[in-house]
């Protein structure tokens, strides 16, 4: 890795038909003491950081292109970018176009070549928009998947967070029946691995690791469903044996008041998207972002999407970027002992 005394953090721009290039600008020409932070390199498109560098009141002269992440200043009130692909100048604001699409994909593919070659620690990333990105010819259901190719591995999580909360997911992005299939053994015992490592990094090894059911009341002693008492207990027990310290597995309609009302839980594990995502942007909305954890750098976004009604409008809120380079900046140095762990090595 680099040996810049702060890390260097490439900010992925998105779909730019969105709102990835408002908050973008917004962040890096209104949040100066981020600098004190990390260095910061967006990927994406010189024209588009412009025209959202001047809605927002600012000359397009702030945005400035640099050829790779050694150039950049990281001076404050400046946006430094590295242009990746054709200039995207054509591309008409809160419209599903493949060009944005395709491009969204390709800067988080640029960002991912930075890690491996050493050149940035840590990405984060705008929100890109699924369908485009599939019509631009890259078949991804989102972020993370995509990222996990790139960096070719399998043992990943997507983790909601907020403050001190982390709320890892067994599945993501596939059908409910897909879910279902998805929740396996060696899944549980992936996942648990994983939340462990990550609490270790962050200095809270041995906390309680709280595991939400499949089923409704947790399957209610096999009543609803046998994959609490076949699988995931199991599973739990064979991480308690490892040193792990697990509870449940709990109904989602417990874990989620004992864990906002009674701040009984800082680490969960949920078994479905909707399950972890639903609650969690009920509660924490804009003070939420996304860690993919598994991945060899820190990668953090943040928990919304493109919202093409409000791009151009000057309206969206940078606050999710902001948490999440915050984040990003925070968890990077210590990022390898979660690697570590991922590739089985901790």
């Amino acid at each position: 890795m680099i040996t810049s005394v702060l890390p260097t953090l490439a900010v992925t721009l998105g779909d730019v038909a969105g709102i990835g290039p408002e908050v973008t600008a917004k962040m890096l020409l209104k949040h100066n003491g981020l600098r004190q932070k990390a260095r910061f390199v967006v990927i994406g498109d010189v024209v588009s950081l412009q025209k959202a560098a001047q809605q927002i009141g600012f000359d397009a002269s702030r945005v400035i292109e640099v050829q790779r992440p050694a150039d950049i200043s990281n001076t404050p009130g400046t946006i430094e970018v590295i242009q990746v692909g054709q200039s995207l100048a054509e591309v008409q604001l809160a419209t599903l176009d493949a060009r944005a699409g395709a491009s969204a994909a390709e800067f988080v593919m640029k960002a991912c070549a930075l890690v491996r070659s050493g050149e940035v620690d840590g990405i984060v990333t705008a929100p890109l928009n699924k369908e485009a990105m599939q019509m631009g010819g890259y078949d991804w259901p989102g972020h993370t998947e995509l990222l996990a190719h790139e960096f070719g591995v399998e043992n990943f999580s997507l983790v909601l967070s907020s403050g001190d909360l982390f709320v890892f997911h067994a599945t993501t992005h596939v059908s409910m029946k897909q879910a279902v299939e998805d929740c396996t053994p060696e899944r549980f015992d992936e996942i648990f691995n994983l939340v462990h490592a990550f609490s270790k990094a962050l200095g809270r090894e041995g906390e309680a690791i709280a595991v939400a059911g499949l089923n409704p009341h947790a399957g209610e002693n096999n009543l609803f469903g046998t994959e609490e008492s076949e699988i995931i207990i199991p599973a739990m027990n064979r991480a308690r044996e490892r040193g792990i310290n697990m509870h449940g597995p709990l109904p989602g309609d417990v874990i989620w008041p004992q864990t906002v009302r009674d701040k009984r839980w800082k680490l969960l594990v949920m078994c479905y998207h909707d399950q972890g995502h639903a609650p969690f942007k009920a509660v924490y909305g804009d003070q939420g972002v996304n860690i993919t954890v598994g991945l060899p750098a820190v990668r953090v976004s943040v928990d919304h999407g493109t919202a093409f009604d409000i791009a151009g409008k000057n309206i969206a809120r940078e606050d999710s970027l902001v948490m999440a380079a915050e984040r990003a900046a925070e968890l990077a140095q210590g990022w390898a002992a979660v690697w570590d762990a991922a590739r089985g090595k901790a």
